[in-house]
């Protein structure tokens, strides 16, 4: 009987997320600076509302034609792409952007939490350090003279 030591276990989910990954950021590099979002006010997912929105439609003929495309052409080929684009959308952000850092913030968070998370982190840690300095130089004895 063969054992295989070096063959490592989760290298099809690896291979999957990989894929799934390179396949989202060649979406995003398609949607260029005005993304499309999904609504978080939507019913289902918020597709129809994120299109409604980007397009500057009204949201009930969007979710009308949606409808339609489902009725005449059978649920599997716009079902498919409606959860798929469901899936592969980013979120609206919750409060707009005011400027262009705030909009590049928010595409690093949605992309890559961990290096979000650790900007946040080095921001208050030099806030940290900047009010321990402050700290110092106000109770040092060279201050009240």
């Amino acid at each position: 009987m063969r054992h295989h030591y070096k063959r490592r276990h989760n290298t099809g989910y690896a291979r999957c997320r990989n894929q799934y990954t390179r396949f989202r950021d060649r979406l995003d590099d398609i949607a260029g600076e005005h993304r499309i979002y999904r609504s978080r006010r939507g019913i289902l997912m918020g597709v129809c509302r994120g299109l409604a929105e980007h397009f500057n439609l009204s949201v009930f003929w969007v979710r009308m034609i949606t409808l339609l495309l489902f009725l005449f052409t059978g649920f599997w080929p716009v079902g498919v792409l409606y959860i798929a684009a469901g899936l592969l959308l980013k979120p609206g952000p919750v409060v707009p952007f005011q400027n262009e850092r705030d909009q590049e913030f928010y595409q690093s968070y949605t992309t890559s939490r961990e290096s979000a998370l650790q900007r946040i982190k080095r921001k208050f840690e030099n806030i940290d350090q900047r009010i321990q300095r402050m700290e110092h130089t106000v109770t040092s004895r060279d201050f009240d003279r």
